[in-house]
């Protein structure tokens, strides 16, 4: 990996060992820039931002990453971020016209802190969760996903103008609802189905790391059926309260996922112990079925999550850290990390990495 005036680090040529890489440090160095640039190479964006200039080193107008990856052949995605101007992007010196479709040219999963929050937050994490795992595998998503968020826009900027009580639906929301209907059914159907499967996975797992003292129930949580009819009377007959509110309350922009743990919805009734098992167990079956959908292992990325977790949790990590490259952050080299099969190991300090 080549990365030039990214963040803190100023320039940085690194080749990362095909397993386990340590990065540790202190705060504030400049480990978790590393995983963003790798995040970055796969989906175009930060984790951590929406403000590409964000990602720019503070005196500089541009920032560069490049990144050699091999799957099933060598690969090579390049970024260019400008502070002035629109970002551009790279996939095997092609220039690629969208930066959505770096999805699925490099597989990674994020787990952070953040992530352990992914039970108690609100929906809109849980439907990033699923909008970015799907994406990853399936490009088709990827564009049902824009055109039903454009449309969404642009029958919310129709909203806006019209009264309540003095306007033609047929002129003028009947064309975007049908639009938005037939959009919104599709990606339903291919939540479901991505819901389905990483249940049966999420459910193993969590046995496992529980030793079956608790079941664990995940079940996609649908705003609206996936039939054409019932959105499209939803959408007229809740018309008034949307001209009122500005903004469109049917579709699976408002859709969640239901997590119970022995009947009890672990989103607002569960401990902290297992809210933090059950996103661990989804982040573990995230990975196996992306390993199944793409036929290689994602490269894991873990931003000084191992602290986060106790004993056991962590024994269930390692056997997955092991399959795969994995790039770790931490402060120190802490017994938990000693247990790994380390790789490769390097000291991070004001944006300068050293091998140890």
């Amino acid at each position: 990996m080549f990365l030039k005036d990214f963040r803190n680090i100023q320039e940085l040529d690194l080749a990362f060992h095909p397993h386990v890489n340590i990065l540790y440090g202190q705060n504030a160095q400049g480990k978790t820039n590393l995983l963003e640039a790798v995040y970055f190479c796969s989906t175009g964006r930060s984790h951590r931002t929406s403000f590409d200039k964000e990602c720019i080193r503070y005196d500089q107008p541009e920032a560069f990453i490049k990144l050699l990856y091999t799957r099933r052949k060598q690969d090579t995605i390049e970024l260019h971020l400008r502070r002035n101007g629109r970002k551009g992007a790279a996939y095997n010196k092609a220039p690629v016209k969208k930066i959505e479709d770096l999805f699925g040219c490099l597989s990674v999963i994020m787990f952070s802190p953040e992530d352990l929050a992914l039970i108690k937050n609100g929906p809109a994490q849980r439907r990033r969760f699923m909008d970015l795992e799907i994406c990853q595998t399936d490009p088709v998503y990827l564009h049902t996903l824009k055109e039903y968020h454009r449309i969404l826009k642009q029958r919310s900027q129709v909203l806006k103008h019209l009264d309540a009580y003095q306007f033609s639906y047929e002129e003028s929301l009947l064309p975007w609802d049908q639009q938005l209907a037939e959009k919104g059914i599709k990606l339903i159907l291919m939540r479901d189905k991505f819901i389905e499967k990483l249940s049966d996975r999420t459910v193993r797992i969590h046995e496992k790391i529980s030793h079956g003292t608790e079941h664990l129930d995940l079940k996609y949580e649908k705003n609206m059926e996936a039939d054409v009819d019932m959105f499209l009377d939803r959408l007229k007959n809740t018309v008034q309260r949307d001209i009122i509110l500005g903004s469109t309350h049917t579709g699976p922009h408002r859709d969640d996922i239901a997590m119970m743990i022995n009947g009890q919805d672990v989103r607002s009734f569960g401990s902290q112990g297992q809210q933090r098992t059950t996103a661990l167990s989804m982040k573990l079956a995230e990975m196996e079925l992306m390993e199944e959908e793409i036929g290689t292992p994602p490269i894991l990325l873990l931003d000084d999550v191992m602290s986060e977790l106790d004993q056991d949790r962590q024994t269930h990590m390692i056997q997955y850290i092991e399959r795969c490259q994995t790039l770790i952050t931490c402060t120190g080299v802490e017994d938990s990390i000693r247990k790994l099969p380390i790789g490769a190991r390097y000291f991070v300090e004001n944006g300068t990495i050293t091998e140890q």
